[in-house]
């Protein structure tokens, strides 16, 4: 969404504000019709001949409510490992962004150790595990078609003993079978809440920004799913991607961005900044 409202303001400023094209616009970054309607309300609310600089100063004010404040990091004890599940559906960059959180993590000098628990899809257990040798954090791993609340069970105990404080699960991606999707990750909850009553302390969803609403019809399954997701990570935020989609769920859901994807690296990743991402779409 890389300035998207700067591109507005160049059509605007070139003929007269049309509010029907403004709002097919809008819709079609992402913003979602109730954003989309919220802005197109106070344009018209202003009651004089309006400029293309108003719709810029409007839509950034009303997204600005909606965003957190600030950054919000990952919970974190000095006690126990705090335990964060990834989920999302496959081709959404699941397992590389666990990975990329497990670095970003690491290089802020926190212990991690990462638990491949997506077992039903073989390559995704052999992809952590060559992600976990080249960034050098710890991986507990079963065997093809293995117990994931197992390995999590087995991973938070590998967390503990080495004073980790942080425990990352890569769980399977399974939306177009919600009830076995609910299921497993119930079982892993139950599983890991033995060790910790309070865990897991972070459900988090990766979505990528380029699917647009699919990205929020994954976030209301998944958000039903798990109980409750406490935030996203969203992928391919580096010039491709649109990003409305971060606005639109955080309205629907109040489901906020935690973290983005934006390049292939394994640096390309950072806590989300409401206040970079504002500057940058306009």
């Amino acid at each position: 969404m890389a300035g998207f409202f700067r591109k507005l303001l160049d059509v605007f400023k070139r003929k007269k504000l049309d509010f029907d094209e403004l709002e097919e616009a809008l819709i079609a970054g992402d913003l979602g019709v109730k954003m989309t309607m919220q802005i197109i309300a106070q344009l018209r609310g202003m009651g004089r001949e309006l400029q293309a600089e108003d719709v810029v100063e409007v839509a950034r004010a009303e997204i600005a409510k909606i965003l957190p404040k600030a950054p919000l990091p990952l919970a974190r004890f000095d006690d126990r490992p705090a335990v964060v599940l990834v989920v999302g559906v496959n081709g959404t960059g699941k397992t590389t962004s666990t990975a990329k959180l497990a670095n970003y993590l690491n290089k802020q000098k926190q212990g991690v150790v990462l638990a491949a628990a997506d077992t039903f899809r073989a390559a995704a257990i052999e992809q952590l595990e060559v992600w976990a040798q080249r960034i050098n954090v710890p991986l507990v791993k079963s065997q093809y078609k293995g117990d994931p609340a197992a390995v999590c069970f087995d991973a938070w105990e590998a967390a503990k003993k080495r004073d980790a404080h942080y425990l990352l699960c890569d769980t399977a991606g399974r939306l177009h079978n919600r009830h076995n999707l609910m299921e497993e990750l119930s079982k892993i909850q139950r599983t890991l809440a033995k060790k910790d009553a309070t865990a897991p302390h972070e459900t988090l969803l990766v979505v990528d920004a380029t699917t647009g609403s699919n990205a929020l019809n994954q976030a209301r399954e998944f958000h039903k799913a798990v109980g409750g997701l406490t935030g996203l990570i969203v992928t391919k935020l580096d010039g491709s991607g649109k990003g409305g989609v971060i606005v639109s769920i955080q309205q629907e859901l109040g489901i906020p961005t935690r973290f983005i994807g934006t390049g292939e690296e394994v640096e390309a990743f950072e806590l989300f900044s409401p206040e970079r991402f504002l500057d940058k779409i306009f």
